[in-house]
């Protein structure tokens, strides 16, 4: 039952002779009690091949399909060859730690970006030797809301396949600042804590950094990053950038470090055309639910030009669609776009969603965020995880930073325990549903 149903999940997005040729093959066993999933191939020869070529499809549909806190166990039968490739990993958690929608499967470009994408895939191939590593490091510039983002996050959970995502740096200049805010001071002691929070840095496998742009607000992180620079480069250790614009535009950039980001690979996105936005659109419909036309999803292409724009449109044109329970007319499309200007992104972010549960619970933000455990708190906390989860695509990792530097694991029980709590609890729905208005409504 569970093998069929999968299948006519798949076949929303694979062509039906590559299921016969990679899934009809496996045999699938789920138990719902401990939430495992048992994959088990023909034989070695066929794990291997099943690894290079069908493995990401696989799993990325998978956890559409089954949701989050699933683990998903791999093994082979006893035909083929003992001296064969084992199977892929025997057992990984089926969450993305970097954020689910953001893999390399959902990135959609043309042939204009097929270079920067081809890169990409490349640096986050595993396996090779370490120090052979040619594009390293690796620069994306482009635009705003041209996918550099989901680029840098599909590379980090790429490689969170084969290590610990612990030991994966990966954030915006901003995240990175925090671990040496208020480090900038002299003395012993504050040179002694500068150093404790390289050695920090310094002890991931891989170094993933978006918005390098914003290091022009805090100029003390250069010497940090060329710190940093030195020991990846010098162990053979994987580093990731991106920056809005051009990265010979960032003049503030000190030599040193300017100098080691132009060692290795600078790829360029180009702005998504309309097919690609129209794509995305459909995407991201596919994924809401949300029934739109073709003559609304064409206005939304033609109307705004970059994919954070058009997410953030579309989660407001979902929870209407949520909210009144009805079809989105063209009158009530234009009232929806009535105060977004195609030059402004989504405003909301992770604060103005603490702030709104915050007031909705008639505690102080500080509690939400911090390590008080009342019920109602804990409640407040966890309602405002899953609103930042579900409205802003948070990663569990960000999600545990923005909430007072806790563990990925808690922002993942946060999120699960509410969508528990909405099927048995009227009054939950009621209460999430009446908050993801709210936050919507600011963000305007």
């Amino acid at each position: 039952m569970l093998k069929k149903a999968l299948r006519q999940h798949l076949q929303q997005t694979c062509q039906e002779q590559d299921l016969r040729q990679w899934y009809d093959p496996l045999v699938i066993t789920l138990s719902t009690n401990d939430k495992r999933l048992e994959v088990q191939f023909p034989h070695s020869f066929f794990a291997q091949w099943f690894s290079a070529t069908a493995q990401v499809t696989f799993e990325s549909r998978l956890r559409e399909f089954l949701g989050d806190g699933y683990v998903l166990r791999y093994s082979s039968g006893n035909g083929g060859s003992p001296q064969a490739a084992p199977a892929p990993k025997t057992a990984r958690q089926l969450d993305y730690p970097f954020g689910a929608r953001f893999t390399f499967d959902t990135f959609l470009s043309n042939r204009k970006n097929q270079f920067p994408v081809a890169s990409a895939k490349e640096v986050a191939r595993d396996g090779r030797d370490p120090h052979d590593r040619v594009y390293n490091p690796f620069v994306v510039c482009g635009g705003n809301g041209n996918g550099k983002t989901h680029l840098l996050r599909a590379i980090a959970n790429e490689l969170s396949r084969s290590r610990d995502e612990n030991a994966i740096f990966c954030g915006s200049v901003d995240e990175l600042g925090t671990r040496f805010e208020g480090l900038s001071a002299t003395g012993a002691g504050a040179a002694q804590e500068r150093q404790q929070a390289r050695s920090r840095l310094c002890a991931h496998e891989v170094l993933v950094v978006d918005d390098l742009q914003r290091l022009r607000d805090q100029p003390f992180l250069q010497d940090e990053l060329t710190f940093a620079f030195d020991h990846f480069h010098d162990n053979g250790k994987q580093m990731v950038f991106a920056c809005s614009g051009k990265l010979a535009d960032l003049d503030f950039l000190s030599p040193k470090l300017r100098s080691r980001l132009e060692w290795g690979l600078i790829v360029e996105l180009r702005e998504p055309d309309l097919d690609v936005r129209l794509k995305f659109i459909q995407q991201q419909s596919r994924s809401r639910n949300i029934q739109l036309s073709k003559e609304h999803a064409l206005t939304l292409a033609q109307r705004f030009r970059e994919f954070r724009h058009l997410q953030g449109i579309l989660v407001k044109v979902g929870a209407y669609r949520q909210l009144v329970n009805r079809d989105i007319q063209d009158r009530e499309l234009e009232q929806i776009l009535r105060h977004t200007d195609s030059g402004k992104g989504n405003s909301l972010t992770p604060q103005a969603v603490i702030a709104a549960t915050a007031e909705q619970f008639g505690i102080p933000a500080r509690d939400i965020v911090g390590d008080k455990r009342q019920q109602h708190i804990v409640q407040a906390r966890q309602v405002a995880m899953f609103l930042c989860r579900e409205l802003l695509g948070s990663s569990f990792p960000a999600l545990g930073r923005v909430f007072g530097g806790k563990d990925h694991s808690t922002a993942m029980y946060a999120v699960r325990k509410i969508k528990q709590l909405q099927q048995s609890d009227k009054d939950m729905q009621l209460l999430v549903t009446d908050l993801k208005r709210k936050c919507l409504t600011r963000a305007e």
